[in-house]
Parts: C-alpha cells; structure tokens; sequence
C-alpha cells in the first residue's frame, strides 16, 4: 500500500479508474480517459487500475462496480463515482482541482 500512497500524494490530481478485463465497458471507457488525459495534459495523472491484479486495494477502497473512478489530490480523496462518464464530465470535475 505504501506504492499506492506515494502515487497519489502528488499536487496535481490523480483520476484512478478501476476496472475488470471481463467489464463489457472497458473500450469506451479507455476511449473517455484517453481524451481526459489528451485534454488535460500534464494537469492531471489518468491510471487504469485491473482489480484482478489489484484485489487487495480494491478491497481496502470497496470498490464494487466498474467502473469506478476516483480523483485525489494530495493523498485526499476528493471525488469518487462509479459507471461511466462522458470525457466532458470527467474533464470539468477534474478542473474543480487543478
């Protein structure tokens, strides 16, 4: 968990999505933060994170459904939803924290 900690202790917002292989939604998804990172550049850090190979933290956070995307700052979670959203959407919250 100390890796997970370093990785979102940083100034600019960090947009975590986790997801399954297995999730029928997983292209458009990858589709949407894709054009999140593209719009938003080096404001903000989109990780996709497999809850496969990530059990125990998804556990620790209780994520249930995917996706599920998360944005902290700081180490502070600051936002926290779960299905999908539209790349503007996504966009506008994100700025709320830059």
């Amino acid at each position: 968990m100390s890796k997970f900690g370093e990785l979102i202790d940083v100034e600019i917002p960090v947009l975590l999505d986790f997801y399954a292989e297995q999730n029928g939604q997983l292209e458009s998804m990858h589709l949407v933060l894709r054009d999140v990172a593209a719009a938003l550049g080096d404001k903000v850090k989109v990780i996709k994170i497999d809850v496969e190979k990530n059990q125990e933290l998804a556990e620790a956070l209780r994520v249930k459904t995917m996706p599920t995307l998360i944005i902290y700052k700081e180490g502070e979670m600051k936002w926290r939803q779960s299905g999908d959203q539209d790349a503007n959407t996504l966009i506008n919250i994100i700025q709320e924290y830059i």
